[in-house]
């Protein structure tokens, strides 16, 4: 449930909060449905042990990378284009493998060091990969000024920023369900760290209107901002086939998004993609992605569900920024976490008053300030009802049903009412998240 008051990973918000309406009697018998964060934390375990999926296996080849004309076969150590071999050096295939293990992630001119030239290696390291780059790059037609596969970060690193495929046999997908861990800040600037957790938070929201796929809750996965351990491993636990990863990086206006699909079973990188957009397109690149995701897996999206992936509100770019930072506050459920979302969604509203989910931002933040004794309830009640009303008014979304119900439930106590607007919130989204 939104709010603050229920947090069960993976799992529907208005769905849960549809069986709380369940326990209080139509005379209005007022029961705890409300649990205060960190009560939950065994239920919320238990949960997620409980919906642990059993799977087929996917059987994937991972003796070859195939990219743009290109294909690296591992098994006999060789790069081909077009199916004739190129020649290519062996520490340049080795860099080339390496990166390949990881397209979209930045490979440490270190961990290059380590891995292709021994210890016990007398050479000049800095003239030797610099010039195993250059062959690199010469055999991929590749220039470091505007790149397609090699992307050069100055005293950094290197990345494959090229688009990745991998054989596939067979056609049934074994992959019902998924997470989406915290893209990673390439900025490395704190104050930007509000723009890679609202990514992250749109990803799941446009993956979990897939109803074939079962999606890992935004409170779930962010548990593991800044963890650095084995996929599989956080896989288990999190009770997921496969982990969606990545990183962005803002640069002004124009924002760089690198994307991976790992299988949780083998470790394997299934899709990898970058993309590079104006700040103004990074809706609709949210969208973009969770039909790339949809699409490797294999899974069929309803029409209802393509239609609800294709439906992207126009937003004035400053707007956007705004209703991410209000989301990045609000997440906190803080007192100074609510009001500073409150202001911050009011700013979104103010540069564009048709955004439909700033307004249903809006109302949760007056709902949970007054719930929290930070307003007087009266005063949440009133606000949180008309912003949310105000959503609906410009566009029904499952996020605007679910926020009047809440200011309902809490203030008014109209358990009725309540529910109705959690099954129409269901109708919109079976999977709001």
């Amino acid at each position: 449930m939104r709010g603050g008051y229920l947090k069960f990973g993976g799992t529907s918000k208005s769905r849960i909060a549809l069986l709380c309406c369940s326990y209080l009697s139509p005379a209005g018998r007022k029961q705890e449905i409300c649990s205060y964060p960190g009560q939950i934390s065994g239920a919320k375990l238990s949960y997620r042990a409980a919906l642990e999926a059993s799977v087929q296996d996917l059987r994937l080849s991972r003796a070859s990378v195939r990219f743009g004309a290109f294909e690296l076969d591992q098994d006999a150590g060789e790069l081909r284009r077009e199916g004739t071999k190129v020649r290519l050096q062996e520490q340049p295939l080795q860099i080339l493998q390496i990166l390949l293990e990881q397209p979209g992630k930045v490979i440490l001119r270190e961990e290059l060091r380590k891995r292709v030239w021994p210890s016990d290696t007398f050479v000049d390291f800095d003239h030797g990969i610099n010039n195993a780059i250059k062959r690199l790059r010469e055999a991929l037609g590749d220039v470091a000024e505007t790149p397609r596969y090699i992307e050069t970060l100055p005293r950094r690193g290197y990345r494959f920023i090229g688009i990745t495929e991998y054989p596939r046999h067979g056609t049934a997908s074994s992959i019902l369900s998924l997470a989406v861990l915290p893209l990673e800040n390439l900025s490395r600037d704190p104050e930007q760290e509000y723009f890679a957790d609202g990514l992250t938070e749109a990803l799941i929201t446009s993956l979990a209107k897939i109803s074939a796929i079962r999606v890992t809750s935004r409170t779930t996965a962010m548990h593991y901002k800044g963890v650095h351990r084995p996929v599989p491993e956080l896989a288990r636990e999190l009770g997921v086939d496969a982990v969606v990863e990545g990183a962005v990086l803002r640069s002004g206006e124009r924002v760089r998004i690198s994307v991976q699909l790992i299988e949780a079973r083998t470790d394997q990188h299934l899709w990898a993609e970058s993309y590079n957009r104006d700040l103004r397109d990074v809706l609709e690149l949210q969208t973009e992605v969770a039909r790339a995701v949809a699409r490797e897996i294999q899974v069929k999206m309803t029409p209802s569900e393509q239609e609800q992936l294709a439906r992207v509100h126009p937003v004035d770019a400053q707007a956007y920024e705004a209703y991410l930072k209000a989301r990045y506050y609000w997440n906190k459920r803080t007192g100074e976490g609510f009001r500073r979302g409150a202001e911050y969604f009011e700013r979104a509203i103010e540069r564009d008053p048709s955004y439909a989910a700033a307004y249903a931002g809006l109302a949760d933040c007056a709902s949970s300030a007054g719930f929290w004794g930070l307003t007087s309830p009266s005063d949440g009640c009133g606000k949180a009802k008309a912003a949310a009303r105000k959503s609906l008014e410009i566009e029904e979304t499952a996020e605007g049903r679910t926020s009047l119900a809440i200011a309902i439930l809490h203030y008014d106590f109209d358990i009725v009412a309540a529910e109705q607007e959690f099954r129409r919130a269901l109708e919109l989204n079976p999977r709001y998240p």
